[in-house]
């Protein structure tokens, strides 16, 4: 009975395929051990514990609690689902949230988070990611190797009222494991694959002084060839080489204190943009013709130090952060065989952020009377963020002129600074009923230097030197009512807020951008049932944006884009996700988004009215689910996962003149993992769809579509042997 389901799923006749039969499967399975289902007690060796579907704790309100009982839309990835998925980037795990979309490039310096069609360019996101509390300013440090990674979560919805600036679509929040103070463990391991795959990963940690100081080391050289073929040359141009690593000094000197220092590093090396004519790709995929193999460098250094306090009715803690990053692409402009025109982009940034914040301990809410309750946190956020950027054009004779022009378009100075103060509190009614309300506000002070012109002088020089300041108060309210102790409904409304800013290079006129700023509307419920062996949380949302900022490609200048403010629009959107431990071993999972993003009234892009269109790179749907088994032989466990993504047809660009059909990905894994050794096979795209995941318009040398664009990765086949203790 089963034999069409595969069928259609491997032909990819049917999006729904999957997760039609994982959601049939979730209650049948989940009834069929309900009658040994524990009430109380049982430890975590219990064989019916584990199959109860796990308790995940999340800081998407700043402080930890109940994924299940936070009024907030938030899919977390933890350790265990990292581990068993095989997942070394921030975008893989994304497939395991709804209504979630990254546009990302082969070189890894641009990868940027959309949800529910919210998203902007690098140097203004409109999702900020967060590695243990530090946000990213610039999306050119949102995507490196993960190391010791505890947890993601996918927070979706203005974040505004606690987060502040650039979280008005959510934000993706990253938190490294602790190092362990009890023992000592490591692991080394080798993966090796096709396209050249090769690599070694390792980690170390333990405590040093009892259980009061503890660190931890990870680090992991990961190299491929490219998927992309020149040819003119023969060679691969997409290739990737980084080196990343992790170091953690954790520090508990009494039970009331707490200190953590974090560094990380990348090194990147990779090759060329993989950039071809889309009607090129569609005919021929994984080819290029260029006559100029270029590159595209990235270092990235961050130091982050946290401190803990918690004592009596308040707790304490401080987060401070660098970032300091690196990158320079060098590449052929016209992508095409002719020497014509390159492009040397080279971008260098300092960022310092500080939050001081204080909160209710989680054991001394303040009593307000025999049946409430007040939980509350504040706080204070200072930032600023250094940027420069200097991107030559070097055009050929007789291309800009009868000799060589080398044209700095941009080079820039770009300098910021802010502060934030925000507040929340959280009364609870009789146990049941919580009602939140909290606030934020921001100031934001900008500069910029803006030259453009050439060498040598041909035309006449550009310079823009200006400020800017913004502020913006951006409020949320939200309440939750627990049906039962595992069913919870929730409402919120929420503010979200993006300052505006500089363009280091634009069209003339479009220098600076104003603010952008939403409403979002949400209802939802999340609950446990089967005795806590299946989890269903569904919600649905609606927002309007005002000013909405888009990133636009720049007419006068090759493949380089500004933003601009084009006006109004609105998203509509509903979101489930089912998780459900079956049996001791088997987990399902399945999660189903809906988006309708489209331009409001009066919206206009490069001068074109653009009301009704879709809001570009904003799949209608996204469908993801799967499976994962587990079983132990001996001292050794045997390990299969499966899981496949949907997504929905989508656009390019504002004026929907070109688009991506719907497309699937499927991914497999098989492990096993021993007492010392461990081996595994993943296989991504395991069915090598070809798909465009992004392009931009480029007419001038994109000749038969009019849009330059890169393939998403085919089949990976990557084998894995290890060690651990």
């Amino acid at each position: 009975m089963f034999r069409p389901v595969v069928e259609a799923l491997i032909a990819g006749r049917s999006t729904l395929t999957l997760a039609t039969l994982v959601l049939a499967l979730v209650p049948t399975l989940a009834n069929a051990q309900a009658s040994g289902a524990p009430q109380s007690g049982p430890s975590e060796q219990d064989p019916e514990i584990r199959i109860r579907v796990p308790t995940i704790t999340v800081t998407a309100q700043k402080e930890p609690e109940d994924q299940q009982k936070v009024p907030v839309s938030v899919t977390a990835v933890p350790a265990e689902t990292l581990e068993s998925a095989g997942i070394r980037i921030v975008s893989e795990a994304s497939i395991l949230a709804p209504n979630t979309y990254f546009t990302e490039w082969s070189a890894r310096k641009l990868s940027s988070a959309r949800f529910r069609g919210i998203s902007s360019s690098p140097s203004n996101p409109g999702i900020t990611t967060y590695f243990d509390g530090v946000p990213q300013l610039n999306s050119n440090t949102s995507s490196i190797e993960l190391l010791d990674i505890d947890q993601i979560e996918f927070v979706r919805g203005p974040q505004s009222a606690l987060y502040g600036r650039n979280t008005l679509g959510g934000l993706v929040n990253i938190t490294s494991a602790r190092p362990s103070t009890s023992r000592w463990n490591g692991m080394l391991s080798a993966p090796f694959g096709d396209h050249g795959t090769w690599g070694v990963r390792g980690a170390v940690g333990g405590p040093v002084i009892n259980d009061r100081l503890s660190v931890g080391f990870s680090f992991a050289e990961m190299n491929r060839d490219g998927f992309t073929v020149n040819s003119v040359t023969g060679n691969d141009i997409d290739t990737r080489s980084a080196f990343s690593g992790k170091a953690q000094v954790l520090w508990v000197p009494n039970a009331a204190w707490e200190g953590r220092l974090i560094f990380t590093s990348e090194r990147a090396r990779d090759g060329d943009y993989a950039l071809n004519d889309v009607g090129l790709l569609r005919e021929d995929p994984f080819t290029a013709a260029r006559d100029f193999e270029g590159r595209a460098d990235r270092d990235v250094l961050g130091t982050t130090v946290l401190v803990r306090r918690v004592s009596g009715p308040i707790a304490f803690s401080s987060t401070t952060g660098f970032v300091d990053w690196r990158t320079q692409d060098v590449t052929d402009l016209d992508y095409t065989p002719a020497p014509l025109i390159t492009r040397d982009n080279t971008e260098d940034a300092f960022q310092f952020t500080q939050e001081f914040h204080f909160a209710s301990a989680d054991s001394a809410p303040r009593r307000l009377s025999d049946s409430a309750q007040l939980r509350w946190q504040s706080g204070l956020f200072l930032f600023t963020n250094d940027y420069a950027q200097d991107a030559i054009n070097q055009f050929s004779p007789f291309v800009f002129a009868p000799f060589p022009v080398a044209q700095h378009s941009p080079r820039s100075e770009l300098d910021d600074f802010g502060v934030g103060l925000f507040g929340q509190g959280t009364v609870t009614f009789g146990g049941r009923f919580d009602l939140a309300a909290g606030a934020r506000f921001d100031y934001e002070s900008k500069s910029a230097i803006l030259e453009t012109f050439t060498d040598p002088p041909v035309v006449a020089p550009g310079r823009v030197e200006d400020e800017e300041s913004f502020s913006n108060v951006s409020p949320q309210i939200s309440g939750a009512y627990r049906l039962q102790p595992d069913k919870t409904v929730y409402g919120t409304v929420g503010h979200g807020y993006k300052a505006g800013g500089f363009n280091p290079a634009s069209p003339a006129g479009f220098e600076s951008y104003g603010e952008e700023k939403t409403w979002n509307f949400e209802g939802g419920v999340k609950t446990l049932w089967a005795d806590g062996r299946v989890s269903a949380n569904a919600a649905v949302f609606h927002i309007d944006w005002n000013d909405l900022q888009l990133n636009l490609s720049d007419p006068e200048v090759p493949a380089q884009f500004y933003i601009a403010n084009v006006g109004g629009a609105t998203s509509n959107g509903v979101e489930l996700e089912i998780g459900a431990r079956a049996a001791p071993g088997l987990d399902l999972f399945s999660a189903v988004g809906y988006t309708h993003a489209r331009f409001g009234e009066g919206s206009s892009s490069s001068g074109v009215d653009v009301k009704g269109n879709k809001i570009p790179n904003s799949p209608d749907y996204t469908v993801s689910a799967g499976a994962q088994y587990s079983h132990a032989v001996g001292p050794a466990t045997l390990q299969a996962r499966a899981d496949a993504v949907f997504y929905g047809a989508f656009q390019y660009d504002d004026q929907n003149s070109l688009g991506q059909d719907a497309y699937s990905l499927v991914n497999l894994r098989f492990a096993a993992m021993g007492r010392f050794l461990t081996g595994e096979v993943l296989i991504r795209n395991a069915f090598d769809t070809h798909y465009i995941p992004l392009a931009f318009p480029y007419p001038a040398f994109a000749r038969v579509s009019g849009f330059m664009g890169e393939m998403g990765a085919p089949r990976t086949v990557t084998v894995t042997a290890g060690v651990r203790f």
